[in-house]
């Protein structure tokens, strides 16, 4: 294994973290999916509403790609406080705002049971007084959720690498294969259009000149060397990147393009069926790969 393989990150993950006091519980959820950039998403209650640009930035700062939803719920300590209470102020004031809606609509209904009971907000419990202590505590909830959401990432980014690695070594094997194919697919079918010449023509010595022309046409054309000495830096520097780079996922997603692109050339330039076979397969892996980085950070 490559030593710095250790360093790949998945995109997909989840974690959780808590705090609590004497007062509070806060409990934050974080879960991360593919996502071309960064995109931060929250579920937070109406006490930190005012606080979702802080909460973003922190999480920039721990991760650099995904979609990610945030979860975060703050609960009172005592079960005594999550007793509904009814808000009578609330209710008084509920209740005038319906009549004059009523009035002003000129309707006959009744107002219901059903209508009051749609405001959550006449028998939810009293917030709690929110602070800079408490804010604290929501964030120390989150960058534990993160820490273990990090660690999921981590675990997952180390199985891809390891994939990634056997892929690029089964790509590697087949170059070899095509090189070592490349000079004998040219001389066989030089072979071959000779046996058809004469067929054709009796005597073939006076085509000599002409058909060791021919020879190096077909040898030149069918050349494969560039493509191949291109193939194998692609993948030296796929393997340098997903080692060094603190985040590959672009530029190895790049570098399957290209590798792509030598492939098919390979393939069409191919005299020789065991080439177009390899060629065909090297494809088929880099699309596995290709596959298989979505999910890098």
């Amino acid at each position: 294994m490559i030593k710095g393989l250790n360093m790949l990150f998945s995109m997909t993950g989840y974690g959780r973290g808590t705090t609590a006091n004497k007062n509070i519980s806060v409990e934050a959820e974080v879960k991360s999916i593919n996502s071309r950039y960064l995109d931060i998403y929250f579920r937070l209650p109406n006490t930190l509403q005012s606080k979702e640009y802080e909460l973003r930035e922190f999480i920039k700062g721990k991760i650099k790609r995904g979609k990610v939803t945030t979860i975060i719920q703050i609960k009172s300590s005592g079960k005594e406080s999550d007793v509904p209470v009814l808000g009578k102020d609330k209710l008084n004031a509920l209740l005038g705002f319906l009549k004059n809606i009523k009035k002003a609509a000129k309707l006959t209904d009744k107002i219901k049971m059903e209508h009051l009971l749609s405001f959550k907000e006449l028998y939810l419990p009293d917030e709690f007084e929110f602070g800079e202590a408490e804010f604290t505590m929501v964030k120390q909830a989150l960058d534990k959720a993160i820490k273990d959401l990090l660690k999921m990432k981590k675990n997952e980014g180390g199985e891809l690498a390891k994939d990634l690695v056997n892929r690029i070594k089964s790509i590697e094997e087949k170059v070899e294969a095509i090189e070592n194919e490349s000079m004998k697919s040219v001389n066989e079918y030089f072979s071959i259009l000779k046996e058809r010449i004469k067929t054709l023509i009796d005597d073939t010595t006076q085509y000599s000149d002409r058909l060791e022309l021919e020879l190096a046409v077909i040898a030149e054309k069918s050349d494969i060397t560039e493509e191949c000495v291109r193939l194998k830096s692609h993948l030296k520097f796929f393997l340098e990147s997903i080692e060094k780079e603190e985040e590959p996922g672009r530029k190895i997603n790049f570098i399957c393009q290209e590798m792509n692109r030598e492939a098919n050339t390979i393939s069409s330039k191919s005299l020789s069926t065991e080439i177009t076979r390899n060629a065909v397969l090297i494809k088929e892996e880099i699309e596995r790969i290709r596959e298989q980085i979505q999910n890098i950070e």
